[in-house]
């Protein structure tokens, strides 16, 4: 095919059982992707497939050709393709074994694979190699990480489109990570990694996360990466979860399962979604959908009870990911049946013992529940305000600005360092939860206006919770501005909420 004037290419293309295998081009592009001249090549047999000319496998012609036949076949292959085909030819003519009349057939390249072996897009692997540490190479200048982020973008495709290909490119990808020199150095010099990595390193932690979690794969290739994974996770230089040395969770571990709430981060962007019940089958309830399932999922996961990991970045990301799963659930209008699930939920989480946020009983270093517990408030109150109080009340403590730590709670021996004299661990987000709490709280004051024994509930929690006095100043003026709101009486008992947080 021509693409420009002065230049002719060479394309070929080879197909299997509508995939294609393999690709060649002589226009030397050096890329992951098809290069223009294979792509219109394709268009062209997709669009114009009539006018694409059929050829028997190689075998069957040269079956049908005679001894003399054959010889001037092969001489004048030879002939053509001289300085490629004759020393090949040469050592071919010279093995023994070929002239040998017990050996049946010969390999035949334009036959296609048996109906028995695996067919997978073509994936130039040494490209996908040489890209990926040319980037890493560059240090995150240039657009390197821009340039990683679409590779990735192109394995979240791949598995999307259920390509196997999705896999092995991810593998190509983490290998490359793993042999990049500046873990090696990061570590003999004690430095962590820049945050641009980090987020990198949370990509590639994340896509595994989908591989392994897929439901369609079969179990050999689920152990396969297992091993695998286990195999990299083995290596010193592998980094841990918040980009430092020494913790405890390192980011391909990760990629196994560990709970419901795993991927949160990594959620479509589309904001113009309608979100509709899709019916589920196989499973054993009637009347559920892949909607439903769905929610169900996410209000497990931000209900878990989980530590508060170290460090600034990874601390930073529990916050990010739990505020971004729940914008995704507010993007979606409950119905009757998702109300139901609320409910069953909240429940749960309120009795569910040491494995729930909400529990009665939890760690002091337990990841706060004042973000997850707000939105359950919000959602409930319409239809069950009993229910959404209890829930927004058992949320507000914050166990961790307690001076004793509740009985039987036990130290964990990594964190001793971490401990400052204060006895408090180092939480870098401390003030982003203290503030989430004084908005849950501001949240009930709004809803209980005009209703006293609530009111008194809530000034009850706040003053036993909140610590910060600027935050109970705040909370001070809220009340005030929501008891004399213009459109209504001024609500005593609000007024005196206001004034007893206001004299705290």
């Amino acid at each position: 095919m021509q693409s420009e004037p002065e230049t002719v290419c060479n394309v070929a293309i080879s197909f299997d059982r509508c995939k294609i295998t393999s690709v060649t081009c002589s226009c030397g592009n050096k890329d992951i992707f098809y290069c223009a001249h294979v792509v219109a090549l394709s268009l062209y047999r997709i669009r114009k497939p009539d006018q694409v000319k059929l050829h028997l496998p190689i075998s069957e012609t040269l079956f049908q050709m005679n001894r003399d036949q054959l010889q001037k076949f092969v001489q004048y292959l030879i002939t053509v393709h001289h300085t490629e085909v004759l020393p090949t030819a040469q050592k071919l003519a010279e093995n023994d074994e070929i002239l040998l009349k017990d050996i049946q057939g010969a390999p035949d390249p334009t036959a296609g694979a048996s109906i028995d072996d695996e067919n997978c897009w073509h994936l130039d692997e040494e490209q996908v190699q040489e890209q990926v540490k040319l980037f890493l190479s560059q240090g995150g200048y240039h657009g390197s990480g821009k340039q990683l982020n679409l590779l990735f973008a192109k394995v979240r495709e791949m598995l999307k489109m259920r390509d196997s290909n999705g896999a092995r490119m991810l593998t190509l990808i983490t290998e490359q990570f793993m042999a990049d020199p500046r873990l090696s150095l990061w570590r003999q010099q004690g430095t962590t990694m820049t945050d641009k990595y980090r987020q990198l390193w949370d990509e590639l932690g994340a896509l595994w996360m989908c591989i392994v979690l897929n439901p369609h794969c079969k179990l050999e290739q689920k152990s396969s990466w297992l091993k695998q994974l286990k195999k990299w996770n083995s290596v010193d230089v592998c980094p841990w979860e918040d980009g430092n040395h020494g913790n405890e969770l390192p980011n391909l571990t990760n990629a196994l399962p560990q709970g419901a709430n795993a991927n949160q981060e990594h959620m479509g962007q589309c904001k113009s979604l309608e979100y509709q019940h899709l019916p589920a089958h196989k499973f054993l309830e009637e009347g559920e959908s892949y909607l439903s399932l769905a929610v169900e999922v996410a209000l497990i996961g931000l209900g878990q009870q989980r530590i508060m990991p170290d460090g600034l970045y990874a601390q930073e990301k529990v916050c990010r990911n739990e505020e971004q799963l729940i914008s995704k659930l507010q993007e979606i209008e409950l119905d009757d049946t998702l109300v139901k699930i609320f409910r069953k939920q909240a429940v749960f989480l309120l009795e569910g013992g040491p494995y729930t946020g909400l529990g009665e009983v939890i760690h002091r270093e337990s990841v706060p529940m004042h973000t997850f517990a707000k939105y359950l408030f919000t959602s409930l109150l319409p239809h069950d305000a009993e229910l959404a109080y209890k829930t927004a009340l058992r949320a507000m403590r914050l166990l961790v600005l307690e001076s004793t730590a509740p009985s039987g709670d036990m130290s964990r021996p990594h964190h001793i360092a971490s401990v400052v004299p204060n006895r408090y661990p180092r939480w870098f987000t401390l003030s982003h939860i203290e503030s989430q709490q004084c908005e849950l709280a501001s949240t009930m004051l709004t809803a209980a206006k005009g209703d006293v024994r609530r009111l008194e509930t809530v000034l009850e929690s706040i003053q036993k919770n909140i610590h910060s006095s600027s935050h109970i100043f705040k909370l001070a003026q809220d009340a005030f501005k929501i008891a004399t709101l213009m459109d209504s009486l001024p609500d005593i008992t609000l007024l005196k909420v206001s004034l007893e947080l206001g004299l705290q």
